[in-house]
């Protein structure tokens, strides 16, 4: 490979001072070594780019394939088998031809419409959980209380799984999101267990639908499109990994950022109406996203005057891209009414993510019941301090301990 920059191979993904501040890698990177070469959790060796334009452009280009399954892609964690990305493989895979009619079909799902009239629902929920959370008094800890069992409860509603059923779902949801935390017997036993769970819902839909995702699906199984067993399976195992751990993670992060600068939290509590763009600066700003998304590439390219050859696993690191000084003015500044704010958070082009609708209203939603119900709301630990999730492909707090 041709590159201005030395052949360093470096450590990836990188350490982050803290919870709410980015790896000083990045800009490093973006600034002189924009295609760098990494060694993955695995031992694996791909590249990695930072700049937004370059991110944008692999994630964008359709012939680069999300399935790292394939001969010479490298391989994300050591123990690969049952991961996130090798599941959304296995979808890939399964479905074949179908991939496209299946992401059409599940977006007539997620779109804004049908998920605004989840909002009261929402809603609800995240009123519930701050009542039992205000009931047990201060500190307590907004990751357990509300950020990690809400996206549980909406997903569980999508997917027409009951109330007393959706706590099973977060455990498993965890371990399919492994890097070192689980070890292979226990990602296993989760996919195990989480595939026999998911086979016996699937049967009870098929023999009472309800409105609810996998009933839609199941209905257009039994009409004639190619939806397989496994597929519906898989498809519900994508949407509860997907739109779980992203989201769960993201409302602690938001409400860390938001209240370690306590004037942001100020500013929101004298003009809601920035909940919105509020939420988008959010997503942008997160420091702490996580792994990025792999790609392989299938031909050869070039980025930021650099010769990538075919073959080569690329990661595509959003938060870096977010934070590019040339795509963003003022791009290490949280402005909480920045308008446009093209961000990469949710992806780019064909592959971007289905559940985006889903995950800004919930964010929006909660961000805005709290503002209501807590507006003294603030940390009641240092931001430094607070503790990272370790060992998943999504970046987190582990606990956001809070008083008001």
């Amino acid at each position: 490979m041709s590159t201005d920059s030395s052949d360093q191979v470096l450590e990836y993904p990188f350490r982050a001072p803290n919870a709410v501040e980015p790896p000083e890698e990045w800009a490093k990177l973006r600034k002189g070594c924009p295609v760098a070469h990494v060694r993955l959790p695995s031992g694996d060796k791909a590249v990695l780019v930072t700049r937004y334009d370059d991110v944008r452009h692999v994630l964008s280009d359709p012939r680069f394939t999300r399935n790292l399954s394939q001969e010479g892609a490298a391989r994300i964690t050591a123990n690969e088998g049952g991961s996130a990305f090798e599941s959304e493989a296995a979808a890939e895979i399964s479905a074949g031809e179908q991939h496209e009619k299946w992401r059409r079909f599940i977006s007539r799902w997620f779109t804004v419409k049908r998920i605004s009239a989840m909002q009261q629902s929402i809603e609800a929920m995240a009123n519930q959980l701050i009542d039992e959370m205000v009931a047990k008094g201060p500190p307590a800890d907004l990751v357990s209380e509300l950020a990690f069992p809400l996206p549980v409860w909406v997903i569980a509603e999508i997917l027409g799984i009951s109330v007393d059923e959706r706590d099973k779902l977060a455990t498993w949801s965890n371990a399919m999101l492994t890097l070192t935390q689980f070890t292979q017997a226990e990602v296993d036993k989760a996919q195990a267990e989480f595939t026999e769970y998911l086979m016996g819902h699937i049967a009870k839909k098929r023999a009472q639908p309800g409105d609810d995702l996998l009933s839609d699906l199941i209905r257009a199984a039994d009409q004639g499109e190619q939806i397989s067993e496994k597929v519906l399976m898989l498809t519900a195992q994508g949407v509860l990994v997907a739109g779980h751990e992203t989201t769960s993670n993201m409302i602690a992060k938001m409400v860390a950022m938001l209240l370690s600068d306590r004037k942001r939290w100020e500013r929101l509590l004298a003009e809601p109406s920035l909940v919105r763009t509020a939420v988008e600066e959010a997503l942008r700003f997160d420091a702490n996203a996580g792994f990025g998304l792999p790609r392989f590439i299938t031909e050869d390219i070039e980025l930021s005057g650099t010769k990538v050859p075919r073959g080569t696993t690329i990661i595509c690191n959003m938060a870096s891209a977010n934070r590019d000084e040339k795509a963003f003015e003022r791009a290490d500044d949280m402005v909480l009414n920045r308008a446009p704010n093209p961000h990469l958070a949710f992806g780019a082009g064909g592959h971007s993510c289905v559940g985006q609708a889903l995950a800004r209203t919930e964010l929006q939603t909660v961000l805005s019941v709290l503002l209501r119900r807590l507006p003294s709301l603030d940390l009641a630990v240092a931001s430094q301090d607070l503790p990272r999730r370790e060992g998943l492909l999504v970046g987190g707090i582990e606990r956001l301990l809070v008083r008001w």
